[in-house]
């Protein structure tokens, strides 16, 4: 059930659509920064492995 927000309605609609958006955006930044981060440790790994073998 929607309280009456009288004429305050659109601004308080409006900062709960901004307030949704950021934590959709900041989550997806989140995502896929770590994806990113374990990939490169990833290939970090590997490229360690690969001069322990040669030696």
């Amino acid at each position: 059930m929607m309280p009456d927000l009288g004429k305050y309605t659109f601004e308080v609609l409006a900062c709960y659509g901004i307030t949704l958006v950021s934590i959709f955006v900041l989550t997806g930044i989140t995502v896929l920064r770590a994806r990113r981060a374990k990939q490169v440790l990833s290939d970090i790994e590997t490229r360690v492995k690969e001069v322990r073998h040669a030696d």
